[in-house]
């Protein structure tokens, strides 16, 4: 009983220590593909299109008729009459059907790709601003830290006559300043978050609620005409517009065969008095007016879907050249503004120069806002970055 004890302790820390844990951006996306409620509708919603395409193409619902007729001046005399048939199209109208439903059902594939690559899209942009809000608390952290040392630093002074009010009042006020701007980024967190867990269905993390995101280095930038032409090879939405334009072709096909009669079989018993007939019924239907226009409908559609993909493909290709020409300004930003803070003004010599008097207050800020600033800006480029790379690659979600 005691180890079994133990070993729940045991375990419930081993939990509460992963929950603690950063988590990676690809064990939330693999939840979020579960757990999603639109996923899910969207998957019952596309069986019942499926289901209703196939049944196009069953067969009429047989007839049965039965009739009594008895003589107008000696009612015993009757007659009765039996009819079952079945009305079915010409045969190889099913095939055709059947063809045109399965190039149908792939489109629906192709589609429901598509809007989850939209959603776990989404969902991985929030993780980015996730990660960017982390790196900004701690910016922020350290901002603050060095805050509340200067308002101590500037009590001492002033107590002892080494430093004026006005001096004293914009370190506070520099305090006051960094926590309205960690109070700002946590709000900014716990909406991402609350956006993120109903992107999950509000389903609870397996593992916990994790702390954060965990950090990864920027990717790389793919070489521009190699990745565009995998992008449009590997694109949902065209994939989706070829097929739904392959399964129009098919039912420009079959609206072209509509022209073929409708058939009728059936069984036909006919008695009069105690004289019994059976034989068989055949029939046939001619589509005269039932089939107007279709085929010039179906056409038309064919021709429309040809026209919108090659307007997506021309959209893909004009949007994927200006991220791509983003993505390398943003890069060669990056570049300079990690040299430029590398070899640039340190805080803690900046706070060593203050408290020493080689500065004064007005210098000291002016040279932390510069620092802050480039810090600042460097987190929102790396932030546009990784966006834009997400998006690029989102036909791998």
């Amino acid at each position: 009983m005691k180890r079994i004890i133990i070993l729940c302790i045991h375990l419930l820390y081993i939990m509460s220590v992963c929950a603690q844990e950063p988590a990676r951006i690809e064990t939330l996306l693999s939840q979020i593909r579960v757990n999603n409620p639109e996923l899910a509708a969207n998957s019952f919603d596309a069986e019942a299109r499926m289901l209703a395409d196939r049944m196009e193409n069953n067969l009429s619902d047989p007839t049965v008729s039965y009739s009594h007729l008895w003589g107008e001046k000696n009612s015993r005399e009757t007659i009765g009459e039996l009819v079952v048939s079945q009305q079915f199209d010409f045969p190889t109208l099913y095939a055709a059907r059947s063809r045109t439903n399965r190039l149908k059902a792939n489109a629906l594939a192709h589609e429901t790709d598509l809007l989850r690559q939209q959603i776990l899209l989404r969902a991985q942009e929030l993780c980015i601003d996730l990660l960017m809000y982390q790196q900004q608390r701690d910016l922020l952290n350290e901002r603050l830290q060095q805050a509340e040392m200067l308002v101590a630093f500037y009590k001492q002074r002033l107590e002892t006559g080494d430093a004026n009010i006005l001096e004293t009042n914009k370190t506070a006020l520099e305090l006051l300043n960094a926590r309205t701007e960690l109070r700002n980024v946590q709000v900014a967190t716990d909406k991402a978050w609350s956006e993120l867990n109903a992107i999950n269905g509000n389903k609870d993390w397996v593992g916990g609620t994790p702390a954060g995101i965990a950090d990864y280095p920027l990717p790389p930038l793919p070489d521009e005409q190699a990745f565009r032409d995998e992008y449009l090879a590997t694109s949902s939405a065209l994939r989706q517009l070829d097929t739904e334009r392959a399964a129009a072709y098919r039912q420009l096909a079959v609206d072209k065969q509509g022209w073929l009669p409708k058939l009728e079989l059936g069984y036909r018993r006919n008695t009069e008095s105690k004289l019994g007939f059976s034989g068989i019924v055949a029939g046939i239907s001619l589509p005269l007016f039932s089939n107007r226009h279709k085929v010039k409908m179906a056409e038309v559609q064919w021709l429309a879907l040809g026209m919108q993909r090659n307007n997506v493909e021309a959209k893909s290709e004009n949007e994927l050249e200006q991220l791509y020409n983003e993505a390398t300004t943003l890069r060669t930003a990056i570049r300079e503004y990690h040299e430029a803070l590398q070899t640039g003004s340190n805080l803690e010599l900046l706070r060593q120069a203050i408290e020493g008097g080689q500065i004064n207050v007005t210098e000291y800020f002016v040279e932390v806002s510069v620092v802050y600033q480039g810090k600042q800006n460097l987190l929102e480029l790396e932030n546009k970055y990784r966006k834009i790379i997400a998006r690029m690659y989102m036909n791998t979600l």
